[in-house]
């Protein structure tokens, strides 16, 4: 076999982002990777860990205009090893952001890493005993600028909205109904009203409902070590009392039905509820919530926005 010494030799390659000066000179307020692909781990509400596949947006600014460009592949590394190792929390981000300025000491003093993901969680059937998985997507979001660490923490619920003026004007026609059917003076007993309110031709009409979407971003205390995704998930749940189902029987389909009847919305009343369940919660600093019903009637949404109202905070005006 022919000596390898001349294949072992270290070639020198270039390194254009280091040595060529840029054209045009200025800072860059975000340089680095969109949509790194990885799986992540998060703990569940049981203490169990659940991986997940993940996009991972990670950056850091460029401080030194005469610089052209950042070290985007130590940025990739420090991910892949940072989120194979070891579950997603606070702690977790704030040490991968402090490798990210490690590696960059001499081009940046800011870092922000991004990561999208759908969190499963099982959830148990209204009525019956059966259940299903339910998704909601999750994105995390942690800062470090000027030294100081923040942490955001954004998640999407599927819900439904029946709205509360297309079921007074349904009550209306099966009233008009009433009175066709029976003139005043008719004389009926109870099993007749019974029967007819059972009927089809008793119930004329029915209130319009829709999937809606519950949108909130909320900036965490900073003594919280993990991130409380399904106790977030609850309380809002819980505030709007409609949240789509998994596994669903006759049963439970008609117990979904008295939930929507008995919890009418506009998407106003669908916001102050999540804006009322959020500000109770010690975890959260700021927030900012966005209601979307997607109308049946039409094929424009109602929208609604509401957030804490901290000064210097989230501003509903610019994140409608």
């Amino acid at each position: 076999m022919a000596p390898r010494s001349s294949e072992c030799t270290v070639r020198v390659m270039p390194d254009i982002a280091s040595e060529a000066k840029p054209v045009v000179a200025g800072a860059l307020s975000w340089v680095g990777m969109g949509e790194i692909e990885t799986p992540v781990s998060v703990a569940s509400s049981d203490g169990r860990m659940l991986s997940s596949g993940a996009k991972v947006n990670a950056f850091v600014n460029l401080k030194r205009s005469d610089v052209r460009g950042i070290h985007m592949s130590r940025l990739y590394l420090h991910v892949d090893r940072a989120l194979s190792s070891e579950p997603i929390t606070p702690a977790s981000l704030r040490r991968l952001l402090k490798d990210f300025l490690d590696s960059h000491a001499d081009l940046s003093d800011q870092a922000m890493v991004r990561i999208e993901f759908d969190h499963m969680v099982r959830r148990q059937a209204l009525r019956s005993d059966n259940s299903g998985w339910k998704n909601y997507p999750t994105v995390i979001t942690a800062l470090m600028q000027q030294s100081q660490f923040s942490i955001e923490l954004g998640l999407r619920i599927a819900y439904s909205s029946t709205c509360p003026c297309s079921a007074a004007l349904a009550r209306q026609l099966i009233q008009e109904q009433f009175q066709r059917d029976f003139p005043s003076g008719t004389s009926l007993t109870h099993t007749e009203v019974l029967a007819w309110l059972g009927s089809e031709q008793g119930i004329v009409a029915t209130p319009h409902s829709q999937r809606s979407h519950a949108d909130i971003r909320v900036r965490l205390q900073p003594s919280f070590q993990n991130f409380p995704m399904v106790d977030l998930i609850d309380r809002i749940e819980s505030a709007l009392q409609t949240p789509v189902q998994t596994a669903v029987k006759r049963e439970d389909e008609q117990a979904f039905a008295l939930l929507n009847g008995q919890n009418l919305m506009f998407c106003e009343d669908a916001a102050r509820r999540m804006q009322s369940a959020l500000n109770d919660d010690e975890r959260v600093s700021d927030f900012w919530v966005r209601a979307s019903h997607f109308e049946s009637l039409h094929p424009h949404n109602a929208v609604a926005v509401a957030v804490k109202g901290v000064v210097g905070g989230f501003a509903a005006e610019h994140d409608a």
